[in-house]
């Protein structure tokens, strides 16, 4: 399959370091359409938006390009996990009620993926895109974070990521937009299960593999000196950048 996969390799990762979604994003997503038959998550990774779906519709489709990421999705009786690009899903047209992409729109071909939206999407259906940036933690760790982002890995983000530190404002988006409400995912990690959510970054890996060393241990020794006790459970925050929009008003 041709795309870009920066994420099989480590999909075990992602199932034990990435946040989950709050409550309210799906809750605000289940009232902003008419109809719960059918919800479809591209890019789904392992599942984590696709399990919040659930909650609100009689069945998820959950799709991704990587036979490894869903390998590793956490099975549910509503969901169906399906290897496939987003811009051809083969889900039946005028089917879907609501799409999401969850932290993965910016990879996508846009005008295929919209393309493929339009098609399955029911007319009076909503595509809900969203991302998050850095995280947000104390003033002197979030120093760290800053530093080792733009710093240490910055050459090794791929050009995609600039979609995210704009806060998907700039990302092409030929949809009615509606109002969406500020949100945020939080955690209470300590010093390992945050050095594991820095180890999932796709920039952490290329850098590995471009200099065979882990640019962790670059930053770790300041880390370590920001956060304290390693093993004190410090409160994580990601704020989330939603856009949410539909066909026609």
């Amino acid at each position: 399959m041709n795309f870009k996969d920066y994420f099989s390799r480590h999909a075990g990762d992602y199932v034990r370091y990435r946040p989950e979604y709050p409550d309210s994003l799906f809750d605000f997503l289940g009232k902003a359409v008419k109809h719960h038959e059918l919800a479809w998550d591209s890019g789904t990774g392992n599942g984590q938006a696709a399990r919040g779906l659930a909650e609100y519709f009689d069945r998820v489709i959950a799709t991704d390009p990587s036979a490894e990421q869903i390998h590793h999705a956490v099975p549910h009786e509503k969901i169906t996990y399906l290897v496939a690009a987003a811009e051809h899903s083969e889900i039946p047209s005028h089917a879907v009620d609501l799409i999401t992409v969850a932290q993965a729109v910016h990879w996508f071909d846009l005008p295929r993926f919209y393309m493929e939206a339009r098609r399955v999407l029911k007319p009076d259906g909503a595509l809900a895109v969203w991302c998050y940036g850095l995280t947000q933690i104390t003033p002197e760790i979030d120093a760290v974070v800053q530093h080792y982002y733009n710093n240490i890995v910055g050459p090794f983000w791929p050009p995609q990521r600039r979609y995210i530190d704009e806060q998907y404002k700039t990302l092409l988006f030929p949809f009615v937009e509606l109002p969406a409400p500020k949100m945020q995912m939080t955690a209470q990690w300590d010093l390992h299960e945050f050095s594991g959510y820095l180890q999932t970054w796709s920039a952490t890996k290329r850098f590995i593999e471009k200099h065979n060393q882990n640019p962790l241990d670059l930053a770790h020794p300041l880390l370590e000196k920001s956060w304290g006790d390693s093993g004190k459970r410090q409160t994580v925050c990601w704020p989330i950048h939603l856009r949410l929009g539909k066909m026609t008003a």
